[in-house]
């Protein structure tokens, strides 16, 4: 068998994730659920959708982490609501989302797409979590590999940066593609990039980081430990869940 590509594996992640929960009866109809950002996340949607065309899923109430997951909702004829709607009422059975590392306990940096403001929100917001990755994104330490988003006001900018800094961090102010000028996210912030030379605690990092005044949000997520759903280039699937 050929190994399957990153691409491949997103989507078998992905699929593999929503068919489980649906037989498990973990996504069922009238579900408010949380739909994540990235080419990861949205092949879930993409299945959640199917599901809710051919009858078996009804009634099923989104909340995004983005205007990309939003845009791709209304395209799929997915409701769309916000966690301050009265049918939601801030709180959400199931949130799905992808992930850009994932540690053997199963905590996460996310925040490549510049999302991670709302997906926290999202998160940690959810009974129940689950991120679909492929295997590039297993780690089994943090802090040296991807880089850690950090989301600020930009006016806090040099400041935060000398705190992060304190703490042993490279930053880089993340870069517009085809702008000049900064990724400015969502919600009218700007992303510093941080990594360290050797690896870092992300449970105590990420207190750390969002008590620096000017900070917004920051990568890590520890706090709601999620099952993960980890394909690989020979086909199968893990399970992963926390400890």
């Amino acid at each position: 068998m050929k190994p399957l590509s990153q691409s491949e594996q997103k989507l078998l992640a992905s699929e593999t994730a929503v068919n489980t929960l649906v037989k498990r009866e973990k996504i069922f109809s009238g579900m408010k659920i949380g739909l994540g950002t990235g080419s990861t996340a949205l092949p879930a949607v993409f299945r959640i959708a199917e599901y809710i065309k051919d009858g078996r899923l009804t009634d099923i109430k989104a909340v995004v982490t983005s205007f990309q997951t939003a845009n791709a909702c209304q395209d799929l004829g997915i409701s769309v609501y916000s966690l301050n709607d009265r049918s939601i009422g801030g709180k959400l059975d199931l949130a799905i989302d992808g992930a850009d590392e994932v540690d053997l306990c199963c905590n996460l940096i996310k925040g490549g797409g510049a999302a991670l403001l709302r997906e926290k929100i999202v998160a940690y917001n959810a009974v129940s979590f689950v991120i679909v990755a492929d295997e590039t994104k297993s780690v089994k330490t943090m802090g040296t590999g991807f880089a850690l988003p950090v989301e600020i006001i930009a006016e806090a900018r040099i400041p935060v940066i000398v705190q992060l800094e304190k703490l042993g961090a490279t930053c880089t102010l993340r870069e517009g593609l085809r702008k000049c000028g900064p990724v400015i996210t969502d919600n009218g912030n700007q992303i510093i990039d941080c990594s360290w030379k050797a690896p870092v605690d992300p449970a105590a990092m990420e207190d750390v980081i969002d008590g620096i005044a000017g900070v917004v949000e920051n990568g890590f997520f520890t706090k709601n430990k999620p099952v993960v759903f980890i394909a690989k280039a020979d086909g199968s699937v893990e399970e992963r869940k926390p400890y």
